[in-house]
C-alpha cells in the first residue's frame, strides 16, 4: 500500500511543531513494503498522523492518498472496507473492553488474516497464554498491550500501524513482539508506520521520521 502526503498539516497543530517536522506540511512518500519509524515526544501529532492514515480523522488541509487515491474522496463505506481488508491499527489507549477477557478482546476482530499464526501460537510467542480466559480488568498494562497487539496482528493487513506498540514492555518482551511484528509484516508484505517516544525496537526500518 502506497500512502502519500502533500502539505498535509492538521489542525490545530501549533505552527512551531509543524515547521520544525518530516512529516507535516512536506511532500512524503510510505512506500509499500516498507518500515517506517515516526520518533517524537508527546503532543508532535503521532496519534494524529496514525488516525489520519485510518480515515479516522479528516481534519486537515493538503491531500492524502491511498494509492494513488484522495482520501477526501473515499466514502464510508470505503472506509469500513479498507480498514477490514488492508489496515490494521494498534491504539496508543488499546481500545480494549475490560468487562470481556483477553481472548474475546482478539476474536472481536470478524475476519482472521490468513498469514498470520493461530492466536494461541501468538500468544504463546508473547508470553500472555495464561492471561487468555481472564477478563482484561485483571491484567497490567504491558498485558493489556500484548493482548492488542495480538488483536491487530489477527487483521489482514497491508499497512501495519502501531502507536507506542512497546511503551509498557520490558525488553525481552519488546524483543518477543519485535520478532513476531517483523515475521508477519514481511510475510503480508505489507508497510509498516510505527510512532515512539524515542526508543528503537528491534526493527530494521527503512526510514526514520521526527514530528
Amino acid at each position: 500500500m502506497r500512502i502519500e502526503l502533500n502539505h498535509v498539516v492538521p489542525y490545530p497543530l501549533p505552527k512551531e511543531i509543524i515547521r520544525s517536522s518530516d512529516v507535516w506540511d512536506t511532500k512524503l512518500c510510505f512506500k509499500p513494503n516498507s518500515a517506517n519509524l515516526v520518533s517524537a515526544q508527546s503532543g508532535m501529532g503521532k496519534s494524529t498522523l496514525l488516525h489520519l492514515l485510518y480515515g479516522m480523522r479528516k481534519d486537515f488541509s493538503g491531500i492524502l492518498s491511498i494509492d494513488g487515491k484522495d482520501s477526501s474522496t473515499l466514502s464510508r463505506e470505503d472506509w469500513i472496507n479498507i480498514r477490514k481488508t488492508s489496515i490494521s491499527l494498534l491504539f496508543q489507549d488499546l481500545r480494549l473492553f475490560p468487562h470481556l477477557t483477553a481472548l474475546e478482546n482478539i476474536n472481536l476482530i470478524p475476519v482472521a488474516n490468513p498469514n498470520a499464526p493461530v492466536v494461541e501460537e501468538m500468544a504463546d510467542q508473547l508470553g500472555i497464554t495464561a492471561f487468555l480466559h481472564q477478563s482484561v480488568v485483571t491484567l497490567s498494562h504491558g498485558q493489556r498491550q500484548r493482548v492488542a497487539l495480538v488483536r491487530a496482528l489477527r487483521k489482514p493487513f497491508q499497512l501495519l500501524l502501531l502507536d507506542e506498540p512497546f511503551s509498557h514492555l520490558d525488553e525481552v518482551n519488546q524483543s518477543k513482539a519485535s520478532s513476531l511484528i517483523k515475521g508477519l509484516v514481511q510475510i503480508n508484505g505489507a508497510s509498516l508506520i510505527l510512532s515512539t517516544l524515542g526508543s528503537v525496537p528491534e526493527i530494521p526500518f527503512d526510514q526514520t521520521y521526527s514530528l
